[in-house]
């Protein structure tokens, strides 16, 4: 069971869309200096349920275009259940995982996904710098320079 720490709207994390962003515990990843490392707790939280989602899906219906993950991937049959889910109500998916690859069927489920660990050094996706990727899983493009922005 994915247990759901908290769930924001948002307009950055996956550029053109409207996500419902929903955070998820027990992230196995722990990257150094990650902004959310309570996260890491995978007591955190209380149980995302088919009629939690769907309670959220139907209070956002007509507001946004994308259910974001942030996590998740550490139980794929959890996940992939919640995808489903929010493919049936005919929104776009997005994961975001510091893992560099994920499971191929959760893969299938998604639009987006941002792949790889969070490195300071480097930056997000916002610099050209980044190790991270943003893809859209339908054609394979990799979206990072909708991140970036004009200097001046």
């Amino acid at each position: 069971m994915l247990n759901l720490v908290e769930y924001d709207i948002v307009f950055q994390e996956v550029p053109t869309e409207v996500s419902l962003a929903l955070t998820i515990a027990g992230c196995p990843v722990k990257c150094r200096g990650c902004h959310r490392a309570d996260t890491w707790n995978p007591n955190l939280g209380n149980p995302l349920t088919e009629a939690v989602l769907q309670q959220l899906l139907q209070q956002y219906q007509g507001l946004i275009s994308c259910v974001l993950f942030m996590g998740g991937e550490w139980q794929p049959k959890a996940l992939l259940t919640a995808l489903k889910q929010v493919n049936q109500a005919e929104l776009k998916t997005a994961l975001y995982t510091g893992l560099e690859q994920i499971d191929p069927k959760i893969q299938a489920q998604l639009t987006y996904l941002k792949t790889g660990p969070w490195i300071r050094e480097l930056g997000g996706l916002d610099q050209p710098t980044t190790n991270q990727k943003f893809i859209n899983c339908h054609t394979g493009e990799t979206l990072n320079h909708l991140f970036h922005r004009e200097a001046g």
